[in-house]
């Protein structure tokens, strides 16, 4: 009989111990499980920088307001009360040769005054209504602005989702390879034991174990900075423990070209949000030529006045006057000539950008299709893989036992299912992600929009 070996065969398992399950596997129960949805709705409910771009939104709307106010009147009160003064003296000759001449203090002045000013203007060659249209495209503008955001959220919560859930598969796979090295290791250890395997083998199986153990807590590692990346976009304390709810499956969807093509230019809120900057521009542009005509707008003023601060009767004087005002622009065309080049330019260079970043749609959405496509032919080529190399393991730790394979048949195998899980994993994670591609390409955000 040969001598025992010098490692004992608990040692293998106090190896598999002391690596850590994952957080949806340990004892302590979670404070907190999600789904993919519910990772979307808190994103859009506590993302920063998502909070940030719903902002926008408000502002255009206060500009809009704005705008809509110029077409009303604008009324103020101003109240003045004198607190010094220096009265205009009239001086008379005297009547009487060699008297001097009489000085009479006139005070011109009330020590109050209360003043009442509107003025509502009448024509300003479109200025008005062109600035309020151009706020109006600006409020729509943003609203695009957000569901661009909200389109970009989504995507980034679904990449650091699934990409969880591939960490977590490959975390899985290399705790199953070390679970399987040490299974042999304890069954060489027993063949050992009885004179049926080598010493050789019993160190190659010891040292496969040594070195299956940094691998496992590598994977342990990429799983918690997956985690961590998930916290910080959900925007969520990153002490708060997570069960994640979910696994990588696909579901084929059938996608049409031409359709993809025609529905991204329609519903891509870049697209959208260029037209309605295109036309804030044609506004800006009305704005300037207005400077051409004249303007017209009646004002007035009503003003009391007293010099005691009392509401009796005949103490306050009152007077008023109405205005109609012109005003034509007379040296200021070179001016008025710069600013609608300006807004011409402006429109242009829209125009270029929105041809270019049309031509982008058209492309992300085409390559988008290729990768959606050779995602699945890579998932149909492995869905059989995995199978058939656990098959495989368990048919050489057979011959091995009946002395028909070697150590390092077994060894092979076993670096084959880890190989056929983790390319199993990588291509479910590739169909998911370019799934999500092609609905962001096309301008779709929410989960559960179907692909035509």
């Amino acid at each position: 009989m040969r001598k025992t070996a010098r490692i004992p065969v608990i040692l293998a398992l106090t190896v598999l111990a002391a690596v850590p399950a994952p957080s949806g596997a340990q004892d302590k129960a979670p404070a907190l499980t999600l789904t993919l949805e519910d990772c979307i709705e808190m994103a859009l409910r506590q993302n920063p920088f998502h909070l940030a771009n719903l902002e926008k939104e408000v502002q255009a709307g206060a500009l809009r307001q704005e705008a809509a106010s110029r077409f009303l009147p604008t009324v103020n009160v101003q109240g003045n009360s004198t607190l010094a003064e220096k009265l205009f003296v009239l001086e008379f000759p005297s009547l009487i040769p060699g008297e001097p001449p009489t000085k009479i203090e006139v005070d011109f002045t009330r020590d109050y005054q209360t003043t009442l000013n509107f003025s509502l203007p009448l024509f300003t060659g479109g200025a008005i209504t062109s600035g309020y249209r151009q706020a109006n495209y600006g409020l729509k503008a943003s609203r695009e602005s957000i569901r661009r955001s909200e389109q970009e959220t989504v995507y980034n919560v679904k990449q650091a989702f699934y990409g969880y859930l591939l960490a977590r598969e490959f975390f899985e796979a290399a705790r199953e390879s070390l679970d399987l090295a040490g299974q042999h290791y304890r069954n060489v250890a027993n063949l050992y034991e009885v004179g049926m395997a080598s010493k050789f083998d019993l160190l190659r199986s010891e040292v496969q174990v040594a070195n299956l153990k940094p691998q496992v807590i590598k994977a342990r590692n990429s799983l918690d900075l997956a985690e961590l990346g998930l916290k910080t976009l959900l925007g969520i304390d990153l002490d708060t423990s997570l069960a994640i709810r979910g696994s990588l499956t696909f579901q084929p969807l059938e996608t049409e070209l031409q359709k993809s093509v025609d529905e991204a230019l329609a519903e891509r809120p870049e697209l959208r949000e260029l037209d309605f900057q295109r036309r804030m521009a044609g506004e800006t542009l009305k704005v300037a030529r207005s400077a051409y005509w004249p303007t017209l707008a009646v004002g007035g003023a009503v003003n009391w006045w007293a010099d005691s601060l009392n509401l009796r009767r005949n103490t306050w004087q009152n007077f008023y006057a109405v205005n109609l005002v012109l005003s034509l622009p007379v040296l200021n065309i070179m001016e008025t000539r710069a600013r609608v080049a300006k807004s011409k330019s402006v429109i242009r260079e829209l125009e270029w950008t929105r041809k270019g970043l049309a031509e982008t749609v058209k492309s992300e959405v085409r390559q988008a299709i290729l990768n959606y496509g050779q995602a699945r032919e890579s998932l149909e080529s492995q869905a059989k893989n995995v199978e058939q190399a656990r098959e495989a393991v368990r048919i050489a730790e057979l011959n091995y036992n009946e002395g028909l394979a070697t150590s390092l048949d077994v060894s092979t195998a076993r670096v084959s299912l880890s190989q056929a899980r983790t390319n199993h994993s990588q291509a479910l994670y590739d169909c998911v992600m370019s799934q999500a591609q092609l609905e962001k390409a096309i301008g779709r955000g929410r989960p559960g929009n179907r692909l035509n």
